[in-house]
């Protein structure tokens, strides 16, 4: 039997099980369309009009069990007790690690199934209880003092998407109908910051800037994550509440791109569309605008509403059956609408929360996402070195490591814990608190920075936390509601680092905490070294001593631009993208998107197209050379940009369109391979259409954003050129 016979008779063998898999899967869901439809017709108008709410009440006589849609697993189960906690989704989209951030979902939708089980055993149907899991945030962080950027996994459209689907896809599982989980694209669109006037806010973006930047996230997650809902934003967009837009919800979200899961208002948002917009007149009206649009789910209370509403015509029954249709179609995906639903995801022990094969998971994740920034031949440092001493109130404050939307857990490693597992025995080690998180200490004495002067290496913990940047109401300590007004640190802890590296011959390592961008040109004048350790989730501490001291090497890269201050930035409120992101960056960059170092020396060379005749129809592969030329193996994030004809004419100036990990063994060389398609290739109009544009186009492959201080920050870079 020939190779080629035995592989045909396989590939037709294999469409006959996909072909097979597909109708059972078609069978499954017409008959459980038509139980949720008959379910639906056996309710009376104020039953339905409950269920269209988040607290959904039970209905007995039909075994409708009560449900709270509300719930939240942004980097781990949120909000609900014990659980793994991962690195908040800036440092996820830190480790450019699709598979990574998959294994990650999966892990939480099983955690999530056993504490549903363990909730149900109590009757407890309470918010935060459920499996409707409204993450991941995917909006697009283009202005660093947004309080809530830390939720996102950057500023790229490409990136946040990929990293996106690869939560979606572990979170809801590979049932070709039943969810393990269901997931949320949120908060959809055009949203991310300022957070004080969001209830009341427009944006008025260009079609350019709404397709180009805004939108493509979201809808990789419905195409290809098929994620179960859609959560629609505070503010208004064109005029229109996002949560009762017609053209964000169902001409492009439904008609477009074919979305058939639920849609939920962000929480409190279809009143704003009466108290906040003032677009509606009364609550009866605001709530008629969104389900019309294409609102499935009311987070709130105001489609108690939509009882007057029937009553005055502003909405009929099919309206609010049609609107019911994909919540029912939800539960019974995930199996949970009634006590004798199906799902093959049911039985999950409790012996699977927090359990040491997650926490290793969580681990792994905080190694990957923190990013190397400086490193003046400082790191790895010796475990043996005479003496040491760590300082700053964040180093052994488990808050800092938790960031926005998290879960406890009982295995938290402090910063302090991770470092001194790693020291020898001999190592003289100590510890002060040596400065307040936010405020001037009043004692006019200070033993830490003597002590800290004296030491041979000293790690300084500075930064911020989930208590000065956040969601409106959490930052407590954030005069602005959560957001920032400066990208600097708090004066006192610099005025601390400058007093500490003062004609001093000892080595100072700076490990950043915080969400966003941080100005870290002082910083990384004074100290030796400098990571930026973000909130990296439980694993976080035992994760900073394996990469400090060598045991592990850096991988993670910046998802966003660090811009060396915000004077240099657009208005926090103009959501034009000019002079945002690496894409529209032209000058004031400190750090640039993908920058990041590791203990290496990684070079990019001989880039180069592999396809033999280029048209605007064909894939274009390349290729380039990656060479380690040291004796420690890296892991290396290749990135793949594209720079059209028209770059800084009206274009982006380069275009993350791919990027791999890539392990490299300690003096080794491998040839990293991209894949062009045609549509990476179209670049978005004023109109918001795509064009393919003829002349020239520049590949580059790099370890960062190409164009920035790329000498000055040793960042490696190889490109070729093609013309259309």
């Amino acid at each position: 039997m020939s190779k080629r016979f035995t592989f045909l008779c396989l590939l037709l063998l294999s469409s006959a099980v996909t072909l097979v898999h597909a109708q059972q899967s078609s069978a499954v869901a017409q008959r459980m369309e038509k139980r949720a439809k008959d379910l639906i017709a056996q309710l009376t108008t104020e039953e339905k009009i409950n269920q269209l709410m988040n607290a959904a009440p039970g209905v007995e006589r039909l075994g409708i069990k009560p449900y709270d849609y509300w719930n939240e697993a942004l980097h781990g189960v949120a909000r609900n007790g014990r659980a793994t906690v991962f690195p908040e989704p800036i440092g996820l989209g830190a480790t450019f690690d699709t598979d990574l951030v998959k294994r990650i979902g999966d892990i939480i939708a099983t955690e999530g199934r056993a504490k549903y089980n363990a909730a149900q055993a109590i009757d407890n149907h309470s918010i935060y209880a459920g499996l409707t899991y409204w993450s991941p945030n995917v909006n697009i962080f283009r202005d660093p003092r947004w309080g809530r950027g830390q939720e996102t996994y950057g500023e790229d459209p490409y990136l946040s998407g990929e990293i996106g689907v690869a939560f979606v896809k572990g979170l809801q599982g590979d049932d070709p109908f039943f969810l393990k989980a269901a997931a949320c694209a949120k908060h959809y669109a055009v949203h991310s910051g300022p957070e004080e006037p969001r209830h009341h806010f427009n944006v008025d973006p260009s079609k350019k800037d709404l397709f180009e930047t805004y939108l493509p996230a979201f809808e990789k997650l419905v195409k290809e994550g098929n994620v179960a809902g859609v959560m629609g934003a505070y503010n208004s967009v064109y005029g229109s509440s996002a949560s009762g837009s017609p053209y964000l919800l169902t001409e492009i979200l439904k008609d477009r791109w074919g979305f058939d899961g639920y849609v939920v208002s962000d929480c409190g948002a279809v009143a704003d569309i009466f108290t906040g917009h003032k677009i509606a007149k009364s609550y009866e009206e605001a709530a008629a605008i969104s389900i019309k649009s294409g609102l499935n789910l009311n987070c709130g209370g105001t489609f108690r509403a939509l009882s007057g509403a029937l009553e005055q015509g502003l909405v009929t029954q099919q309206d609010i059956d049609d609107a019911l249709l994909p919540l029912f179609m939800t539960r019974l995906k995930l199996g949970i609408l009634t006590d004798d639903d199906e799902s093959p995801y049911a039985d999950v022990p409790m012996s699977v929360v927090a359990s040491e094969a997650h926490n290793t998971v969580a681990r792994e994740a905080a190694q990957k996402s923190m990013v190397l920034l400086k490193n003046d031949a400082t790191l790895p440092l010796n475990k043996d070195a005479r003496s040491m001493y760590v300082i700053g109130p964040h180093a052994t404050d488990v808050f800092s490591m938790m960031g926005n939307y998290f879960g406890l857990s009982d295995k938290y490693s402090t910063y302090l814990e991770g470092i001194v597992n790693k020291v020898g025995a001999g190592t003289s080690i100590n510890y002060k608190l040596g400065f307040l998180p936010y405020m001037q200490s009043v004692n006019s004495l200070d033993w830490a920075l003597g002590e800290a002067r004296s030491a041979e290496v000293c790690v300084v913990v500075m930064g911020i936390s989930g208590a000065f940047e956040g969601e409106e109401g959490d930052a407590i300590a954030s005069p602005y509601r959560g957001d920032r007004n400066d990208i600097k640190l708090p004066e006192h802890q610099l005025q601390f680092l400058r007093d500490v590296t003062r004609d001093n011959n000892n080595k100072v390592v700076v490990v950043l905490t915080g969400g966003s961008p941080i100005d870290v040109k002082e910083i990384s004048d004074l100290a030796d070294a400098v990571v930026m350790a973000w909130y990296p989730g439980q694993g976080g501490g035992y994760a900073l001593g394996d990469l400090l001291f060598g045991d592990v090497n850096f991988s993670g890269r910046l998802p966003l631009t660090f811009p060396e201050s915000v004077e240099g930035l657009p208005g926090f409120e103009d959501y034009t993208m000019q002079g945002r992101t690496y894409k529209y960056m032209t000058d004031n960059v400190m750090y640039p998107f993908g920058y990041g170092l590791n203990y290496g020396d990684v070079s990019y060379s001989e880039a180069k197209i592999k396809t033999s005749k280029i048209s605007k129809k064909k894939l274009i592969e390349v290729e380039a050379k990656l060479k380690n030329t040291s004796a420690m193996a890296v892991d290396e994030v290749a990135q793949l940009y594209i720079t059209s004809p028209n770059a800084g004419k009206g274009s982006a100036l380069a275009q993350l369109i791919g990027f791999e990990r890539i392990h490299l063994p300690a003096n080794s060389e491998k040839l990293v391979t991209f894949t062009i398609t045609p549509e990476q290739l179209e670049t978005i109009q004023e109109d918001g259409s795509s064009k393919l544009e003829k002349g020239n186009y520049k590949i580059t492959i790099s370890a960062a954003a190409p164009g920035y201080r790329s000498d000055e920050l040793q960042v490696s870079t190889t490109s070729t050129n093609f013309k259309l």
